[in-house]
């Protein structure tokens, strides 16, 4: 089939057809990296904003035992109560530094009777054994906290902890360990103690500003989109260029692009495979 003809053939149309297929799918998945880069400016947006709220009493902002607002998350909340040093656990598994370590729950009771799980803070595995060598006292008697929201996590099938020990800070688990009523949808990261303690665990620090690499992902794929019909319009030129190779127009064009190449001269691998043909001789 001399011309172009042979462009509208069914092999052809249907080589067309998977490329906008794949071209949807290449815009599907830029749009898909763009809306996790938006969700990552809005949680470093939520990180600046909360971190540097002024604190709230807790039931401001928890208004019952079962509440929990993410827009909430990072947000400081003051408590005041007593530590219940005899039910506090370790939360397992806490890599720091790339150390192994423990977070350290203690529950806090509320003058209501309700209580707020505290993670105060990471604490060292043991340099003998799998607990840590020391883990520092909570103070005793009325303390003032001041805690930094974050939501439970949730439980892992298959995952479990010995006694003492939790496999994840899920909310739930720890209510049925230490058998009282608690603040079940959010915990509090340690921000300060009044009276301070002498020892405390190493503090949770701000979250780094990172978006990641979203937006450059978001671009390749639309770059991978456009190279698909590039490559087809290149498969189609050079089908056209064997099936009209004997049409005189098509030979003089094929001409000049000979004599364009022999003007360039020859590449540098060309040319290097040049000389070690050369050399073996």
């Amino acid at each position: 089939m001399k011309g172009w003809g042979f462009a509208f053939s069914r092999r052809w149309l249907g080589y067309l057809a998977l490329v906008i297929i794949f071209a949807i799918g290449c815009a599907g998945l830029s749009y898909w990296q763009i809306a996790r880069r938006d969700e990552a400016r809005a949680e470093i947006e939520r990180v600046d904003t909360n971190w540097a709220a002024a604190p709230r009493n807790v039931d401001e902002v928890l208004t019952t035992l079962d509440s929990f607002d993410p827009a909430d998350k990072w947000t400081p909340v003051i408590l005041t109560g007593r530590y219940l040093s005899d039910d506090e656990l370790l939360a397992r598994g806490r890599p720091l530094d790339g150390n192994a370590g423990f977070e350290q729950l203690v529950p806090f009771q509320l003058a209501d009777g309700s209580v707020f799980i505290v993670d105060r803070g990471w604490i060292r595995a043991g340099n003998e054994q799998d607990t840590p060598d020391v883990i520092p006292r909570v103070p005793t008697g009325e303390v003032t906290v001041v805690a930094r929201l974050k939501g439970g996590e949730p439980n892992i099938p298959g995952r479990s902890a010995p006694d003492g020990q939790v496999a994840t800070i899920n909310l739930d688990t720890i209510a049925g360990i230490i058998d009282r009523p608690i603040y079940s949808r959010a915990y509090g990261l340690l921000a300060s103690e009044d009276p301070a303690s002498s020892a405390i665990p190493v503090a949770v620090t701000k979250p780094v500003a990172d978006e990641g690499p979203h937006l450059s992902y978001a671009f390749q794929w639309i770059v991978f989109g456009i190279m698909a019909f590039i490559a087809l319009g290149w498969a189609v030129r050079q089908e056209y260029r064997a099936k009209n190779a004997d049409d005189p127009q098509e030979r003089q064009r094929a001409e000049a692009r000979r004599r364009k190449a022999e003007a360039k001269g020859p590449t540098d691998a060309e040319a290097e495979d040049a000389i070690l043909d050369h050399a073996g001789r």
